[in-house]
């Protein structure tokens, strides 16, 4: 076994571990028996998985790394479990295990595992999609779905804005009222756009449904063997082999219901919570570098406490991402850092380069 796969088996071992005790956690203390007994079989899934690296590594002889200490996470899970819909947890521990996903079915594809382990490693992907999808279902239900957009839409407005209040730092650096007046005018105009976009977008797409709805209607009621070939030529488009498809549709035959659901693209969105929840969420990114313009003196000071709270902002949330969903904490931080005051530096520098250009001095 190459060194490599041998490094990728510790760790998986790892984060398989990490998944375990957290889950098991969480169900131990859920509220929710419903909750509960979906995290404690996601938590034997984990175990399983675990168990399947630390064979390998044991076939090797290599010893089983020692489990990491993950004090800090734990308590912090065990806190906001107190305050906060579980849910809520989930959907940020998925973005942990998107990346593993990935990695599995990485190692899957490059032949380095023997047949047997490559079979065992196919039906721990398939264990991995299928928690996902139980926990996007639930999410769905309780409708949480939103969760993730606002902590993007917020990066959004605050790294946005933040660039756009630092170049106006350096062009006008006596000023920060202005800065202040032009960074909020902006952050409002920006709100309102992402607000409307999602209000449009969501409407637009009711709307399409609507009118597919309503030729489907007439379909049926005139020849509804017709939405049977419809849904036949759907699945010969999808790639399916046309005696699977002639099965298939036969199957189904004209039962109205199920082509529905199947040829019809459904959504339970709202446009106007989309809209509203959408430009809040931006909105509220906005507030981080804003606000110190309206009381420092300077623009040049107000600079110095944007950079900070937005910072602040920034390394919160990926610090609340990374200990929640096992990403490595310094790695995530940085991610976050590099990304939002990255921007601003440029936004600096293009607004030292404006003020030199247009010889602007306020």
């Amino acid at each position: 076994m190459q060194d490599t796969l041998i490094d990728q088996a510790r760790r998986f071992y790892l984060g398989e571990i990490d998944d375990w005790q957290t889950y098991r956690l969480l169900a131990r203390h859920s509220r929710d028996p419903q909750m509960a007994q979906l995290l404690e079989r996601i938590a034997g899934m984990e175990r399983r998985h675990a168990d399947f690296w630390a064979g390998l590594l044991e076939r090797e002889g290599v010893p089983l790394p020692a489990p990491r200490p993950r004090r800090l996470r734990f308590l912090l899970l065990r806190l906001l479990q107190r305050w906060i819909n579980p849910l809520l947890l989930v959907a940020a521990l998925e973005l942990g295990e998107s990346g593993a996903v990935s990695a599995y079915h990485r190692l899957w594809q490059s032949g380095q595992l023997p047949p047997d382990d490559c079979e065992t490693l196919r039906g721990i992907i398939l264990d991995e999609l299928e928690h996902e999808s139980a926990f996007r279902q639930q999410t769905k239900e309780s409708g949480l779905q939103n969760v993730r957009d606002f902590v993007l839409g917020m990066n959004d407005g605050l790294v946005e804005i933040l660039g756009a209040v630092t170049g106006l730092s350096a062009a006008y650096a006596g000023n920060p009222l202005l800065v202040a007046v032009s960074g909020l005018v902006v952050g409002i105009a920006g709100a309102l756009s992402m607000g409307i976009g999602a209000f449009i977008s969501v409407r637009s797409q009711r709307q399409v449904n609507q009118g597919a709805r309503q030729r489907m209607e007439v379909l049926f009621g005139v020849a509804p063997e017709r939405a049977v070939d419809e849904f036949r030529d759907k699945l010969r488009e999808a790639g399916l082999p046309e005696d699977i498809s002639e099965e298939v549709a036969s199957r189904v035959g004209t039962n109205r219901e199920s082509l529905s659901k199947l040829l019809l693209e459904e959504t339970s969105e709202n446009e106007w919570r989309s809209g509203l929840f959408t430009g809040a969420a931006y909105l509220f990114g906005v507030l981080f570098p804003v606000l110190p313009y309206f009381i420092a003196d300077s623009a040049l000071a107000a600079l110095v406490g944007s950079v900070f709270f937005a910072g602040l902002a920034l390394a919160t949330v990926g610090g609340f991402i990374a200990l929640v969903s096992g990403i490595d904490l310094r790695t995530k931080i940085l991610e976050m850092l590099l990304s939002g005051l990255g921007a601003a530096g440029l936004a600096w520098l293009f607004g030292l380069l404006m003020q030199n250009v247009f010889g602007i001095s306020v």
